[in-house]
C-alpha cells in the first residue's frame, strides 16, 4: 500500500482559475487606467484627485486591489508551501503575510475613500 503523503502546494484546479482571472483583471486595470491617463489634457495631482472621486473609479479600484491581494496571497502561499519545510516556520510566515495583505487592503480602503 502506498502511503501518500502531500507536500507542496498542490491546491488545483480553483487557485488556478483565480490566479489566471486575477492576473487579467488586474491587466485590463493597467491598461484602461495608462488609456485614461494618456487621454487627460493635463496630469497632476487635482486631475487625478477629480478622477478619483468619480465613484464607479474607486469600485473598480478595489475591485483590483483585492484581486492584487489574493493574486499575491496565492503566490506567496504556494512558494512556501514548495520551499519552506519546517511546519512552524511555514506557518508563522504565513500568518505574518495574511496579517500584512489584511493591512494592505484596509489601508487602500482608506484612502480610496477618505
Amino acid at each position: 500500500m502506498v502511503k501518500r503523503v502531500i507536500v507542496g502546494a498542490h491546491y488545483g484546479l480553483k487557485d488556478w482559475i483565480i490566479q489566471r482571472v486575477s492576473a487579467v483583471v488586474m491587466a485590463v486595470y493597467v491598461l484602461a487606467f495608462v488609456a485614461v491617463v494618456f487621454l487627460m489634457d493635463t496630469f497632476g495631482y487635482q486631475e487625478i484627485h477629480q478622477l478619483f472621486t468619480n465613484r464607479l473609479v474607486k469600485v473598480v479600484t478595489l475591485m483590483f486591489v483585492m484581486c492584487l491581494l489574493f493574486h499575491a496571497w496565492i503566490g506567496v502561499r504556494d512558494i512556501f508551501m514548495d520551499y519552506i519545510k519546517p511546519t512552524s516556520l511555514r506557518f508563522a510566515l504565513q500568518v505574518s503575510v495574511v496579517v500584512a495583505l489584511i493591512g494592505y487592503g484596509a489601508w487602500a480602503l482608506l484612502i480610496l475613500w477618505s
